[in-house]
């Protein structure tokens, strides 16, 4: 998330078409497509690829772009003859593209954590996962294997999901307490780095935020992730933060002693939300919570607003007195439940019912007052902003009440909504901005590139040709003014592609002839 370029995993860009705003709505009727294309390609395990290897190029790639895209995300789905359960529990491949003056090379290396040397050492999963419980030790003795079931769950080192920087250094991450610091030039794995041995934290994001003087920005805690803007933090939590930590330590010690996951625990109750970084109960408001970067100050502010379930933020800025937050927010918290293996790899009508019962995330904008006191009006809209129709009343109760602003019309949610969204970071992360580009869901992975007009709410799509025999499937986008990465994913193969940021005109793609599986964030390091 760190220099100016769009990129994304996977997609094949053939066509795009503009929809006109309409009138929100409160509620959108999810798109059900039938006979979706099965994707188990997508979701196996492959070889690493650790000496590069030059890509084709068609087109052209523009000669100023220089650096590694680096990419992260599961690439290896059994030992042995044990198998993991769900998409997040895959071991972690690192890829990167290498571009060099209007070439480019292709590499990739499975990260050298303790749970991936383990299991190879004993050729069968010995760590546990996000959804796969390791089994106890066959080699033990009854009494052992019973003892080991009170034994705490060690949290993984997996680090499959992003890449994060600090101080220069690149480290790929997960959201618990471990980094693995990394080579971006040749993507060997070097020292393991815990959090909880340097600040009291049982966490943190994978998602920080940078300052232009390289300062970073992160949250070490168990109830969600954050925004930014210049003078705040927004952090995203639930009201009730002690029954989340005993619901989440009776979900692990449920998890250990009944042989099954932790997500198989939160994806079963109908108690609780899951999310990658937290359980909270769905039952109770949720909390924007406001801390100034001067912490000394201790200042904080509490918005209430109905539950809904936010894994990745667009953009926050601060405007006449409020903080105007934007979110993709899903109304349910199934969809991490539902994004199992087996699930990913249906085909037929088995792949459609997955698919129709998964929670759509879509673009919603907050408005959040901040210079509220007991002399605000009761019952009064404290939104000043002319271009929103979000809404802040404050209550009898001295309560603010946030109701959102759609940031999208009518017809969007036959793009399947959309996730993993992107701003041009450098120019516009805290300041108000006009456009970010996301990735459209209309199927369990991305499957189009979109970029969406917060003033209007008109969007462009460009989509995969369902006249080509490729399957691509998009991943993650970053803006730079002039052109856009894209990295795309087939069945047999991956290519880079780059875009046109404005027009989505393809300048030139560089294919690779190894397969790549689905994955999850990535940086550009120039």
């Amino acid at each position: 998330n760190l220099n100016s370029l769009l990129f994304a995993l996977p997609a094949l860009f053939a066509g795009f078409k503009n929809y006109l705003p309409s009138p929100s709505k409160e509620q959108i009727l999810c798109h059900r497509p039938r006979g979706l294309q099965c994707i188990s390609p997508l979701v196996q395990s492959v070889e690493e690829t650790p000496e590069p290897i030059p890509a084709k190029i068609k087109g052209h790639i523009p000669t100023w772009i220089n650096g590694n895209l680096l990419r992260n995300g599961p690439g290896k789905f059994e030992f042995g003859n044990d198998k993991f359960n769900h998409w997040f529990d895959g071991m972690a491949l690192l890829h990167q593209f290498q571009l060099a003056h209007g070439t480019v090379t292709y590499r990739s290396r499975f990260l050298q954590s303790s749970s991936y040397l383990r299991n190879s050492q004993h050729n069968r999963i010995v760590a546990s996962e996000f959804g796969t419980l390791a089994m106890p030790d066959p080699c033990k003795s009854i009494f052992g294997r019973f003892l080991s079931r009170f034994e705490p769950i060690q949290p993984s080192d997996n680090c499959s999901v992003n890449y994060v920087l600090y101080k220069g250094d690149y480290y790929v991450s997960n959201e618990n307490i471990f980094m693995h610091k990394v080579d971006p030039e040749t993507l060997e794995t070097k020292e393991k780095v815990d959090w909880s041995k340097l600040i009291a934290v049982n966490g943190a994001t994978a998602h920080p935020h940078y300052e232009s003087d390289g300062t970073t920005y992160n949250m070490g805690n168990s109830y969600g992730k954050h925004g930014g803007t210049k003078p705040l933090l927004v952090l995203l939590r639930a009201a009730a933060v002690e029954e989340t930590l005993k619901e989440t330590w009776k979900l692990l010690f449920l998890s250990q002693n009944a042989n099954v996951s932790l997500s198989h625990n939160a994806g079963s109750s109908q108690d609780l939300v899951s999310d990658a970084s937290g359980l909270w109960p769905v039952n109770t408001q949720q909390i924007l919570l406001f801390l100034s970067q001067a912490l000394l100050e201790n200042r904080r502010m509490l918005f209430f607003f109905k539950p809904f379930v936010t894994f990745h933020q667009i953009n926050a800025f601060e405007e006449r007195g409020c903080v105007v937050l934007d979110l993709c927010c899903q109304d349910e918290g199934t969809s991490l439940a539902l994004y199992t293996l087996q699930n990913l790899r249906r085909s037929g009508e088995g792949l459609d019912q997955v698919y129709a019962s998964v929670p759509r995330a879509f673009p919603r904008r907050f408005v959040l007052p901040l210079h509220v006191g007991p002399d605000t009006p009761v019952g009064r809209n404290l939104n000043p902003l002319p271009h929103t129709q979000a809404k802040a009343v404050k209550g009898a109760d001295g309560k603010v009440w946030c109701t959102h602003e759609n940031l999208h019309p009518e017809g969007f949610e036959r793009v399947g909504g959309l996730e993993f969204p992107h701003i041009n970071y450098s120019r516009y992360n805290g300041r108000r901005y006009r456009y970010f580009y996301g990735c459209g869901f209309g199927h369990l992975v991305g499957d189009s590139l979109i970029k969406v007009d917060v003033e209007t709410k008109n969007f462009k799509v460009s989509s995969s040709n369902p006249s080509t025999e490729l399957d691509l499937k998009c991943k993650e986008v970053q803006l730079d003014t002039d052109s856009a990465f894209l990295l795309l994913l087939q069945n047999q193969s991956a290519f880079l592609l780059v875009l046109d940021a404005e027009t989505f005109q393809e300048l030139g793609r560089a294919e690779v002839g190894v397969p790549m599986p689905y994955g999850f964030h990535g940086v550009f390091s120039a």
